[in-house]
């Protein structure tokens, strides 16, 4: 007998083909000359780490990305021979953990570099046995070296040193800027950098093998011949971080390109990505109410005359943004159905006078597809006010991620 309790109607539906078959098909798009690596950070923006990290390695990813130490300690488990790259660098005590889990760091600051070595000491690690991948700053003023800081970096990978230089990194911050000014001065700059870091890398060192530049929109933009050339040119190969792609959804750019100037790379992704994640709900039931009434709290929506209302199994704490109140649609029966009067924590109402049929039961879509009508995250972002990524992470962890592979 199956003792198992039901869960309550709001999960997400993770397609594995669909990531792998985008894998695949950036991969084709970046040529066998770069090195794609697949971002798996924040759950795999929400979609899974457990369920996606070990898909894009079936799917070919050599290298994963995580934000921190926990979520590379996770990854490990997930995907015992990857390379996983902490892209967030290490906070102090966490460097034992990075060498006992096989971790890739990103450092740029002096700390990061006395935490791995001596932990690699206290495991007597071999010279050359703990990649870094060292990140330069080239303008976001976030987080990575500036080029005065290179010297003094570059020692650590003297003689004997446990660490080796694996891959120089930077973060291109207006790659989704179709005109590419931004980031031809970024790669300026890491020029320089990495001019200075061949004549200051310890002369028994070996040299780095990749450069990790840009993600999705570097690599659909215009931006992909200048970072292979700039790659080429210093005896490195280019590597590019999958994220939003990935996840099936092509980057937009700022202003829009012009038909004519379009990259064909983007033309292909806009046609071939597939969506990785359908987020979906049920309704719990209907009811039907007169002109004049409230619905939600503080009434902030009037029935103008008689309607059907339908409680869904959804609301802000789920991830639906409590914005959208009063101002998007959801999917029901194929059919668009407004969200009416302000999202609870836990629910939200729908207007389905014009859906004939709804009953407790039916399926809900949030993000995903039923029939000729369609909601992506691209869709709650712009009715919200912010970005795709955003609404993906803030999906909750309370929402049961389901692989559905065929998808």
């Amino acid at each position: 007998m199956d003792t198992t309790l039901p869960t309550r109607p709001c999960w997400a539906e993770v397609s594995t083909r669909a990531l792998e078959d985008n894998y695949q098909l950036l991969q084709q798009l970046a040529g066998a000359g770069t090195e794609c690596l697949a971002i798996v950070k924040a759950d795999a923006y929400g979609h899974s780490l457990e369920l996606c990290a070990p898909s894009a390695v079936r799917a070919g990813a050599r290298f994963l990305g995580v934000t921190s130490v926990e979520e590379g300690v996770a990854a490990r488990a997930a995907c015992p021979d990857a390379r996983i790259v902490v892209i967030g660098g290490l906070f102090p005590g966490q460097a034992a953990a990075v060498v006992a889990h096989q971790l890739t760091a990103v450092a740029w600051d002096a700390t990061h570099f006395d935490e791995l070595a001596q932990a690699a000491r206290a495991a007597n690690a071999a010279p050359a046995s703990i990649p870094i991948h060292l990140e330069i700053d080239t303008g976001m003023s976030r987080q990575g070296a500036s080029l005065d800081d290179l010297p003094a970096l570059l020692a650590y990978f003297g003689p004997g040193s446990p660490c080796v230089l694996q891959s120089v990194l930077t973060h291109l911050y207006a790659s989704d800027d179709s005109t590419g000014q931004t980031t031809t001065a970024q790669l300026a700059r890491l020029d320089e950098a990495l001019s200075r870091l061949r004549a200051s890398l310890p002369a028994a060192a070996p040299q780095p093998r990749w450069l990790s530049v840009g993600a999705s929109a570097a690599l659909l933009g215009s931006d992909a011949d200048e970072i292979s050339t700039l790659a080429s040119r210093h005896n490195l190969i280019p590597m590019v971080r999958l994220g939003l792609a990935l996840y099936g959804l092509a980057p937009r750019f700022v202003p829009p390109f012009a038909v004519a100037e379009e990259p064909s790379v983007l033309a292909s992704a806009r046609a071939h990505l597939k969506p990785v994640l359908s987020w979906k709900s049920r309704v719990v039931s209907v009811r039907s109410v007169p002109a004049g009434a409230e619905v939600g709290y503080n009434g902030t929506f009037v029935a103008t005359e008689p309607m059907r209302l339908a409680l869904i199994a959804c609301g802000y704490a789920d991830g639906l943004d409590r914005r959208l109140g009063n101002r998007f649609s959801l999917l029901v029966r194929g059919q668009r159905a407004p969200i009416v009067g302000r999202i609870s924590m836990d629910q939200a109402v729908l207007d389905v006078t014009e859906v004939p049929g709804v009953a407790a039961g039916d399926e809900v879509v949030l993000i995903g597809s039923h029939g000729a009508e369609s909601i992506s995250a691209f869709d709650h972002a712009d009715a919200a006010g912010t970005i795709p990524w955003e609404i993906f992470t803030r999906i909750a962890p309370r929402v049961q991620r389901i692989e559905a592979w065929g998808l």
